[in-house]
């Protein structure tokens, strides 16, 4: 069995909290809202025992030493973070696996650097431009994405999330996972993490920074993000039971035209917005051969240069 320990890395004056596991190929894992980098305690192990050095990183603003003094939630900055910490780790070409708010950042980190990135996997979210531009498109996933504009509400949202020891987090799990039964413990972890200062405010900004007045669907900034080409391999996964980005919505956002480098979308049966979580060993078998068939691409391509 590997061992985990934990390390810092860093993006200028910012701390991040990461455990890793294991020696060989990096495979750097983001984790999601609303999530902390214990998400990935299934992955990490296995992936380790698997001859990987697995890398879960706390995402900016999820502990103090991260809240940058400016207030920026913006998708190059967290984009940034996550370059910063490839380079720190001693450049690419590094796996990519992101969940949630963490695949949003992935898309945009392989969409910067596609030659630091051996392959890209991304849980739950879509194309992050294709989602952002085209949502509206989608009546039933404009309803499940009434959170988004909640959010929009300072104050009263930050609110809403702390009260009764963060239930309407709680909530939000219990719907975007209608059939997992998750533990007190599971829970106790992300509502710790999200009573630490500022951590509310810090969550919500990346919302706020995201869907603010700046980019809503007409305007510009979400209209180039709809041509982003991800030139990097990507597995897209999504569970069947999703009550947050519904299955089919995330599979037709999921275009080959968009990732010219090979896309493959999986659908994972019983599970719903965390089917890492909630069918670690499906997933693992999944994420194993995956990672495994782009490594050996990669070698490939290497010794035929």
């Amino acid at each position: 069995m590997s061992s985990q320990k934990e390390i810092t890395l860093s993006h200028g004056v910012l701390r991040f909290s990461a455990i890793e596991a294991g020696e060989g190929p990096i495979v750097l894992m983001l984790h999601g809202f609303p999530d902390t980098l214990r998400t990935w305690d299934a992955q990490l192990d296995f992936l380790a025992n698997n001859g990987y050095r697995a890398i879960a990183v706390s995402t900016r603003g999820y502990e103090t030493q991260s809240q940058p003094k400016d207030g920026d939630y913006s998708s190059p900055s967290l984009a940034g973070d996550v370059i910063a910490w490839i380079d720190q780790l001693g450049g690419g070409p590094v796996h990519l696996i992101g969940h949630d708010w963490g695949a949003s950042i992935a898309y945009g980190v392989a969409m910067a650097i596609p030659d630091q990135i051996k392959s890209l996997t991304a849980l739950a979210v879509p194309h992050a431009g294709r989602f952002m531009s085209e949502i509206h498109h989608y009546p039933k996933q404009l309803r499940l994405s009434w959170y988004m504009l909640f959010f929009q509400l300072p104050g009263i949202a930050d609110y809403v999330v702390r009260r009764n020891n963060f239930a309407f987090l709680r909530r939000l799990w219990k719907d975007w996972s209608p059939g997992w039964e998750f533990t007190q413990e599971q829970f106790s972890e992300v509502s710790q993490a999200f009573a630490q200062p500022r951590v509310v405010e810090s969550t919500l900004a990346y919302y706020r920074a995201a869907i603010g007045l700046r980019s809503l669907p007409l305007g510009r900034s979400s209209q180039e993000q709809t041509s982003w080409p991800i030139d990097v391999p990507t597995l897209g996964i999504t569970g069947a039971q999703e009550g947050c980005i519904a299955a089919d919505v995330f599979e037709s956002m999921m275009r080959e035209d968009d990732f010219p480098a090979g896309l493959k979308v999986v659908t994972v049966d019983d599970a719903g917005h965390f089917p890492h979580r909630e069918q670690p060993a499906f997933v693992n078998e999944l994420l194993l051969d995956w990672l495994a068939a782009q490594d050996s691409a990669d070698k490939e391509k290497t010794s035929s240069h």
